[in-house]
């Protein structure tokens, strides 16, 4: 590398690492009244969905909140799998009945991203599409600081109290899309493995298998200095796998292996939940800053276009593939695809979720073995068609994955549209 400092770099040299400070224990979510008391809030809203408000826990963070003087209400609109439609009345709502000193997201990722949104748009003004992610809306960043939030996730799966990412259905596009900077990053993540131990069998499935998703996407994204060298004011917070995330996303494969089969089938295991709750968070640390590819991105126009799926252990009232699902349905076939980019780092993920595993003669086919033995084991659907897709949708589906460019932009082995196609009709049955 030349040391004249006029001689301008092209290959990038510098990665970038954050997460938010973590709370992490059964009883943290008792915490949340001090916690928030530091940043010197008198008046909070917290943000759930109905099914989480009817267990009682965002009632109990009021409750929290008020023990240390901090005056707060609670909005249950938050909808699973948000939509831009939802995330603007939860807007709306905010804007209505403010101005706030803070925000605490109780929920899964649905309701922590609608939090993120919130806080965005009734900090720095704006509709929601002037920040959506390009080519869907105009990728404006925040100005400045936003205000305090505490995440606290319900579900182990998302990882959304560790990043800067949120993610939401554009309805009037049929796509999937988001909203990426790390001014978004909760203030804090609150994390009590003890609000996942009644979640349904298979909400722990598909949550679980987003973790799985992060960990091996980020493991095996390009590696950040491959990438163009970036001004300083350019930076994504997707920087591509990097020495600090692999850590994060190794712990989180290794706590996958141990504790995920038995958090599916022993949900009252409280070793096991924990120990999903901290892989979704480690998992999130890695992908919130290493950045995730092609299974997520194959995820948005699954979810987005959805026809009459009806997930057991979700509400019922409308069709939906939960993003767990969605994510992980395409992803052997994708790891079919990526391996020979970096064929050491697909075999290391494979030993990590899959350590007594034996090994293949074929090593490319390792990581897709221990994926889908793994979603058998723990009921997940068998490929898009268990959940209403053929291959006369292929032609639809394609163009919603290649939307998402700063995904795409990520993989090691950047793929071509009839790559996406094949890896979708490959994913028809994946077992």
């Amino acid at each position: 590398m030349s040391t004249d400092p006029d001689v301008e770099l092209t290959e990038e040299t510098i990665f970038t690492w954050g997460a938010p400070p973590l709370k992490f224990g059964a009883g943290a979510v008792d915490e949340v009244g001090f916690e928030m008391s530091q940043f010197g809030a008198k008046r909070v809203l917290i943000l759930t969905d109905p099914g989480i408000s009817a267990t009682g826990i965002p009632q109990r963070v009021a409750e929290s909140l008020t023990q240390y003087g901090i005056r707060s209400e609670i909005f249950d609109g938050c909808h699973v799998e948000p939509t831009d439609d939802s995330m603007d009345k939860a807007a709306g709502y905010a804007r209505e009945q403010g101005p706030w000193d803070g925000f605490v997201a109780v929920g899964g990722g649905s309701a922590i991203d609608t939090a993120k949104a919130v806080n965005l748009i009734t900090t720095d003004g704006g509709e929601l599409m002037d920040y959506i992610n390009k080519p869907v809306g105009g990728a404006k960043a925040p100005s400045g600081q936003l205000k305090p939030m505490i995440a606290i996730p319900t579900t182990a799966g998302t990882g959304a109290e560790s990043t800067g990412t949120c993610v939401m259905d554009v309805l009037s596009m049929k796509v999937k899309t988001g909203i990426s900077h790390w001014r978004l990053r909760p203030t804090l993540a609150v994390v009590d493995p003890l609000l996942t131990l009644t979640l349904p069998p298979e909400v722990t499935a598909a949550s679980g298998m987003d973790i799985v998703c992060h960990a091996v996407e980020s493991y095996t994204a390009r590696w950040f200095d491959t990438f163009d060298r970036k001004r300083p004011e350019d930076r994504v917070a997707y920087c591509g796998s990097n020495p600090v995330s692999d850590l994060w996303c190794e712990r989180s494969m290794g706590l996958i292996a141990k504790s995920f089969r038995t958090a599916v089938h022993e949900g009252d295991n409280l070793e096991a939940r924990t120990n999903m709750m901290m892989a979704a968070t480690f998992a999130g640390m890695g992908f919130g800053n290493a950045g995730v590819h092609i299974p997520h991105a194959n995820a948005y126009p699954i979810a987005g276009m959805v026809k009459d799926y009806r997930p057991a252990g979700y509400p019922q009232d409308e069709p939906m593939v939960p993003h767990g699902q969605s994510v992980s349905l395409t992803a052997p076939e994708a790891f079919r695809f990526t391996f020979d980019s970096a064929p050491d780092r697909h075999v290391r993920a494979a030993s990590w979720l899959a350590p007594n595993m034996e090994k293949l003669d074929d090593a490319s086919e390792q990581l897709p073995a221990a994926l889908t033995q793994l979603m058998r084991d723990i009921g997940i659907p068998n490929g898009i068609g268990a959940v209403g897709y053929s291959e006369s949708d292929i032609d639809e589906l394609v163009p919603g994955t290649m939307k998402q460019q700063r995904l795409l932009s990520v993989c090691a082995k950047t793929p071509d549209e009839e790559d996406i196609a094949r890896i979708f009709a490959n994913s028809i049955e994946n077992w």
